[in-house]
């Protein structure tokens, strides 16, 4: 789509040489044929070296951009970025098609096929199950019955997704007008399961906004777990029961979070980071240690904490 066209569909003037824009991506990410955008000050370093053919941007903070990349001025750069994330939508079909397999797989006769998905060897899927546009499944991947897989989705060899899981759904992401009102931000990306990882019944796994969400080499996560758009999921971690992630939140390897504990979005753990069941972790955290309580602390000064908390409760209680 010309970029010309782009700002004429979400109402924004437009001066400056006219490009093919394929579409949308981070600052730091963005090629010569992506339009990126700017609305949070903490990413102002990424403005002078971004790539990006055209960036949404506020009028204050234009001169920045560097010469190759056409400022799109407005007010309201993150809703300019929601109406222009649906022109590049999937389109969503109901038309299927017959799957490319490999050697050895076994597939219900209840399984709904999308276009161009693509199975490895030995792929096992059981009824009820809907395998969405441009899939690939690794080899020797089982899928229970009524797991859900979105279009675009990458599941990895010796994968297991158990029954109700739904890989790639939308990330929770919304703009706002000045009336209030919530404006759909349209989720362009994907998601991808590399090889060993374990999937728990009824979790659910959302697509990036643009890019990947990444669920790294050998995780296991258990059921009824949610983890957002953009995560990063490092190997060999372990996620228990009814534990979140919110978008954009990167982990290192070997992430232990215990039941029902959840990490803010846009943070950073270390490797070997261990979270206490039910704790609420809301800034980032540096590798190798335990923490727990709400906001997250390590364990230690959490237990020191409680002590000395039960001990003033005893005292006003005695008195």
């Amino acid at each position: 789509m010309k970029l010309t066209q782009i700002c004429q569909e979400i109402g924004i003037a437009f001066e400056g040489d006219d490009v093919e824009i394929t579409g949308l991506h981070t600052l730091n990410e963005a090629t010569s044929l992506e339009i990126s955008f700017f609305n949070d000050k903490k990413y102002l370093k990424e403005l002078p070296n971004t790539k990006a053919a055209a960036v949404l941007i506020s009028e204050e903070f234009a001169t920045l951009l560097p010469k190759t990349t056409t400022a799109l001025v407005t007010d309201e750069p993150y809703l300019k970025l929601a109406l222009a994330s649906k022109l590049f939508a999937y389109k969503i079909e109901t038309k299927g098609g017959h799957p490319t397999m490999g050697s050895g797989c076994d597939i219900d006769k209840r399984v709904r096929f999308g276009k161009d998905v693509v199975l490895g060897d030995n792929v096992t899927i059981l009824a009820g199950a809907y395998i969405g546009d441009n899939v690939t499944i690794g080899s020797n991947t089982l899928i229970y019955p009524n797991v859900t897989l979105y279009h675009a989705t990458k599941i990895g060899d010796n994968c297991i997704v158990h029954a109700g899981a739904v890989i790639g759904s939308d990330g929770y992401g919304f703009a706002h007008t000045k009336m209030g009102e919530h404006i759909k931000i349209y989720q362009n990306g994907n998601v991808v399961l590399e090889n060993d990882v374990e999937i728990g019944a009824n979790s659910t796994i959302d697509r990036a906004v643009f890019g990947t969400t990444y669920i790294r080499r050998g995780t296991k996560i258990d059921n009824l777990i949610q983890i957002g758009h953009n995560c990063d999921i490092g190997e060999h971690s372990l996620m228990a029961g009814q534990s979140g992630i919110a978008g954009s939140t990167k982990t290192g390897r070997n992430l232990i979070l215990g039941g029902q504990s959840a990490v803010a979005g846009h943070l950073e753990l270390g490797d070997f980071v261990t979270i206490a069941g039910k704790s609420g972790v809301t800034k980032s955290l540096k590798g190798g240690k335990t923490y727990a309580g709400f906001p997250a602390i390590e364990h230690r000064e959490w237990l020191r904490n409680h002590v000395k908390l039960s001990s003033l409760l005893k005292r006003k209680t005695s008195s």
